[in-house]
């Protein structure tokens, strides 16, 4: 019987590894290969996500998922998700990326990757002009509630249970949980700056108003991609700095946002 060396066996795991690594595209390969990118986006959070009066996909997020397919040169591609199903979207193969004003929480980050920030929002109550509120400090005891899944009603609920007063709901949707404040069914919630001036400037609320900015901290958010894929996370990167770089970031705020200077995305003391 022939006796094979340790060294042809060491060079045949060597080269099984390597052709075994070569067959396993980057995700990055397969989204350029296949001629889309599909985009995980929330359309019921305007000026971020929404529909037009065409009922055409809109808004800042949808923007800059259109300039990543562009610069892939593929098709951009919106699969529209509620808030709750952002990451399931994502690690169930419907999408490829999650554009979708996605909080960095490490929680997240234990089941994806987060890219570096491409936006940051300031968050503010949102109440009814005749519910008494004039602050964050007034909703102790009030019932509130807010969005399921996003980092402000993770946040307001913990201050609920901190309070340990008061009650807290969580809904499916942002258009819910504004409409149960509308309709007194909830005192108050926590949005983003964004969503309360859009909110009262649409009219479609009567009688809501901002009732002060919350302690909450600010709120960066994300784009994210599947854990493993570090490839499409790093060009992704790179993506978002050159968008910053080029003007364009702050283009995009003066579109969807207005007028005024688009936030830093830089974090004191940190380096993104």
């Amino acid at each position: 019987m022939k006796t094979i060396s340790k060294g042809s066996i060491l060079g045949l795991l060597v080269s099984g590894l390597l052709a075994s690594s070569y067959a396993h595209a980057d995700k990055l390969d397969d989204i350029i290969d296949s001629g889309k990118l599909r985009c995980a986006v929330t359309l019921d959070f305007p000026p971020m996500g929404f529909r037009d009066e065409n009922n055409k996909p809109a808004g800042f997020d949808v923007d800059t998922c259109s300039d990543l397919a562009k610069v892939l040169g593929v098709e951009p591609v919106v699969v529209e998700t509620p808030f709750p199903d952002r990451i399931p979207a994502l690690v169930s193969g419907r999408a490829d990326v999650i554009v979708a004003s996605t909080s960095d929480t490490l929680e997240r980050a234990k089941t994806v990757a987060m890219s570096i920030p491409y936006f940051v929002f300031k968050d503010v109550v949102l109440t009814r002009e005749d519910a008494g509120i004039k602050s964050f400090e007034d909703l102790k005891g009030k019932a509130v509630g807010n969005t399921a899944g996003t980092y402000e009603g993770i946040a307001l609920k913990e201050q609920v249970d901190k309070w340990g007063e008061g009650s807290y709901k969580a809904y499916q949707s942002l258009n819910d949980t504004i409409l149960a404040v509308a309709q007194g069914h909830i005192e108050a919630t926590v949005v983003t700056s964004t969503v309360a001036a859009s909110t009262i400037h649409s009219g479609k609320y009567k009688g809501l108003k901002m009732a002060g900015d919350s302690p909450f901290m600010e709120d960066f958010v994300s784009i994210a991609v599947k854990r493993s894929e570090y490839g499409l996370l790093n060009y992704i990167n790179l993506f978002i700095n050159r968008q910053n770089r080029s003007g364009r970031y702050a283009e995009l705020y003066t579109k969807w946002i207005g007028e005024g200077q688009a936030p830093t995305l830089n974090v004191s003391g940190v380096y993104y």
